[in-house]
């Protein structure tokens, strides 16, 4: 094994133990990844949520055991492959050891730190968008063909993954009009490449099709609900957090396009990020959307520094250039993982709100980052609904109906009981109601602590007992007083009501 394998295993190993190590015992999985999982149990070609990868992925961990280590291992081994992936760049962009070792340590010590620790698809997202970055390079250095059927096909699972490399192919492709690879619009390999990408994808596309389109009415609701909140301006300063400590090397890449003459064939990549924050700004996008932009730069600006230092005295100082990411990251690493306790962050609210990460898609400031609110006070919601179902001798015919997905998806992870799946009229969880597999008698009902109907009336002319279980008490929680209340038995079908609104929720999108 020759010492440059043993360093990359060294930093593939170095991934793979502070993704696991990275978090607070006081918190638990993110209300994202309890419906990421659920998916995997409701195999399809699409979702209201995503696209259907992040299904199958689900679906092989909950058969290998649906185990916390699994959940947080996919997205950990998609960061580790991000960094080999900027490893085998530079050795195609002919960098040495030195490159190596500082684009993998710009790469560890990131914003994808954080990313990689939850189950989502953003980590397969950016491994693929660097993925096809590569592939692209490859192509321009041998200009075999084969490289351009493996960026289709890298596409064509990434859009599988997330439509968000979509933008990215919208950025892409002005780039390459402007420059000397516009000749690649003349290969009709091309052109085939991208059929195989969009044989691969029609699956996805039919389902679209056959369901109206929701990934339309999601991104309507999204620039209702979320993107109004964000500003543009906003935007841009975000994309300077994500790789802070490695700004000097993401500048040296753009620098080397146009003053490092083996680097002048690949201008391309530099027009790409250029025309995709164009983009992104322009939609009022969140910040994160353009975080796999950047892997594949940082291989660039490795190179070109390790040239700039390759002489005499310069090259003696090469290590503080793999120190920076490390000492500027490491102060930082509080803001960007959850490695402090709720209490320990409410103690530190200043320097959390300074850089503005207490603001939530609200807009209002809270106790907490969202994200870390997000993953407090399941397990507690989970054991309430026990305490309910233990209170019913008729099991088989009681229904879960939650609030949002993070509820439904929550209670399935963590509830002992396996008579009913938790549902919600929220997200994918709408389509998955069991109506015609039981006659609703008594009803289990989560409700957000931002519901003013506390006495139930609503449904009191439905049922003959309603009662109070018990509500969330976990301290800085987002679902902080969620209530679960116990609905005994049904005056009225309580399976056409239901029917009745998921028709008119679906012909109200």
């Amino acid at each position: 094994m020759t010492k440059k394998t043993i360093i990359l295993w060294f930093f593939i190993l170095l991934k793979f133990i502070i993704q696991y190590f990275a978090i607070d015992a006081g918190y638990e999985l993110h209300r994202d990844e309890y419906l990421h999982l659920d998916l995997g149990k409701h195999l399809a070609w699409g979702y209201l949520s995503v696209p259907p990868v992040t299904a199958w992925i689900s679906y092989l961990i909950l058969h290998l055991g649906n185990s916390v280590f699994l959940i947080k291992f996919f997205p950990a081994l998609f960061g580790v492959l991000t960094m080999v992936i900027v490893w085998k760049t530079i050795e195609e962009l002919k960098g040495n050891l030195f490159a190596m070792i500082l684009g993998s340590t710009c790469v560890i010590f990131s914003v994808l730190l954080r990313v990689n620790t939850l189950y989502q698809p953003n980590s397969l997202e950016f491994l693929l968008w660097t993925v096809l970055f590569f592939t692209i390079i490859k192509f321009i250095n041998s200009e075999n063909n084969n490289w351009l059927y493996l960026a289709s096909l890298t596409f064509a699972i990434g859009f599988l993954n997330k439509y968000n490399i979509t933008f990215l192919l919208l950025g892409l492709l002005p780039a390459l009009l402007i420059t000397s690879h516009r000749k690649i619009f003349l290969n009709k390999q091309l052109y085939l490449s991208l059929l195989v990408a969009l044989i691969i994808v029609s699956p996805n596309l039919f389902w679209q099709y056959k369901n109206e389109f929701p990934v339309f009415r999601h991104l309507k609701t999204l620039a209702e609900t979320q993107l109004v909140n964000v500003n543009r301006l906003d935007f841009l300063k975000e994309q300077l957090l994500f790789f802070m400590g490695s700004l000097f090397v993401l500048i040296l890449s753009f620098i080397s396009f146009f003053r490092y003459a083996p680097f002048r064939k690949y201008q391309v990549f530099f027009w790409s990020y250029i025309f995709t924050i164009a983009i992104f700004t322009f939609f009022k996008a969140k910040g994160y959307y353009a975080i796999g932009l950047y892997p594949i730069l940082l291989a660039f600006g490795s190179v070109y520094l390790e040239t700039l230092l390759a002489k005499g005295w310069l090259r003696n100082i090469r290590f503080l250039a793999v120190l920076i990411p490390i000492l500027i990251m490491l102060p930082m690493l509080i803001f960007v993982l959850p490695v402090l306790s709720p209490d320990k962050i409410v103690e530190n609210t200043d320097r959390f709100k300074q850089i503005g990460l207490l603001r939530w898609e609200d807009g209002k400031d809270h106790a907490l980052p969202q994200d870390f609110a997000d993953m407090l006070g399941w397990s507690e919601l989970a054991s309430i609904v026990d305490l309910a179902f233990e209170s019913i001798p008729d099991k088989e015919n009681t229904l879960i109906h939650c609030d949002n997905y993070g509820e439904a998806g929550a209670i399935n992870f963590y509830s002992n009981q396996k008579h009913s799946q938790a549902v919600s009229m929220n997200a994918d969880y709408i389509s998955w109601y069991p109506l015609d597999k039981m006659k609703i008698k008594n009803v289990i009902l989560v409700k957000e602590n931002t519901d003013s109907d506390v006495n139930r009336e609503k449904e009191m002319p439905l049922f003959d007992e309603i009662s109070l279980v018990g509500e969330i008490k976990k301290k800085y929680a987002r679902e902080y007083g969620t209530k679960v209340y116990l609905l005994k038995g049904s005056k009225q079908s309580i399976n056409d009501i239901l029917k009745e609104e998921i028709q008119e929720r679906k012909n109200n999108r």
